[in-house]
């Protein structure tokens, strides 16, 4: 079996996701009955990975009691004190992996994709995806089946192949001296130091790398990809027993520690441990833990843990040729 230790960043702040993100750490947000950490770790331990190292930063301690609570990887966690790119993160990452094959995965993201494919390769593999705009994303330029050229958001379009956060390196010792190397010469690009820099380090060395696609590419970085993800993790996971008294429209998650009364469930909506729900409507919406939703229609929606939403019901007695709106 192949000696493989799986890095996965986990430091960063959420901004774009807050408030969900001002008590717990994007990486625990749920998406389909589980934080976005738990469905990479799920996909990791299928590989039989049993090393992780992982970078930590903002409210890092919920993710150790998370990772130590749920799961039995020999794991060990970086401090990554300030945010000076992903290069930087995985630089200081690299004595826990001197002799190992890594498997880096961004923890923010959901990937469906065939790790074991990945895993087998003969070569040092990078997940790409192709996409209509790639300026927003590091690409690869591929000739002949391998990769030539790294560029990290370029701002004419020379490949639409995106580099989407998954990164398979045989050849980890050369990923080190590439590392050291852009952090002693100060090598950043867009003022951060990026992980393409020393992978394309490893290119002119002579490190070959083969493109790697991924159809299943799934970003959790903002409120509307967050729900995005959710409506695709449900199509593959979901539970639908019924409940006396509740109408559940496919695919939904309901905790079943969950309580749900005299409501409609559904489309695409997860409902989390402890919540409660009564006398509503909860379509394509996130529902967190222990939080209360009475008399409400919800649509798109994103309801933190412990939190309480109850709205009212209305009586009307309207003559012909009436228009009531309620905004």
């Amino acid at each position: 079996m192949k000696n493989i230790r799986a890095i996965i960043p986990v430091a960063g702040i959420g901004t774009r996701l807050r408030p969900h993100t001002y008590t717990l750490p994007k990486v625990l947000l749920n998406v389909a009955g589980k934080p976005i950490l738990g469905h990479i770790l799920d996909r990791i331990q299928i590989e039989d990975i049993s090393k992780v190292t992982f970078i930590i930063g903002y409210l890092g301690e919920k993710v150790i009691e998370y990772v130590e609570h749920n799961y039995d990887f020999d794991a060990e966690y970086i401090e990554q004190e300030e945010q000076h790119g992903l290069g930087h993160a995985i630089y200081l990452a690299r004595e826990t992996f001197m002799n190992d094959e890594l498997l880096i995965v961004l923890g923010d993201t959901v990937f469906d994709v065939d790790l074991k494919s990945m895993l087998s390769s003969k070569y040092s593999a990078l997940g790409v995806k192709e996409v209509e705009d790639p300026r927003r994303f590091g690409v690869a330029i591929v000739e002949n089946e391998f990769i030539t050229k790294l560029v990290e958001k370029p701002e004419t379009p020379i490949s639409n192949l995106a580099i989407v956060g998954l990164y398979y390196i045989k050849n980890s010792k050369l990923l080190t001296e590439c590392l050291d190397e852009i952090i002693q010469k100060d090598i950043r690009t867009k003022d951060e130091y990026q992980l393409t820099d020393p992978l394309q380090l490893m290119l002119d060395k002579g490190e070959k790398f083969i493109p790697f696609l991924v159809e299943g590419w799934f970003d959790c970085g903002k409120p509307e990809t967050l729900l995005s993800t959710n409506h695709h993790l449900l199509e593959k996971f979901n539970n639908t027993e019924n409940i006396d008294g509740v109408t559940i429209i496919k695919p939904v998650y309901i905790s079943p520690k969950s309580k749900v009364e005299n409501s409609i469930i559904g489309p695409y909506t997860t409902i989390n441990d402890g919540a409660i729900i009564k006398n509503s409507i909860v379509v394509n919406s996130i529902i967190g833990v222990n939080a209360i939703v009475e008399n409400e229609i919800l649509r798109d929606s994103i309801i933190g843990n412990n939190t309480i939403i109850k709205g009212q019901f209305r009586k009307l007695n309207t003559g012909d040729s009436t228009e009531i709106i309620f905004d």
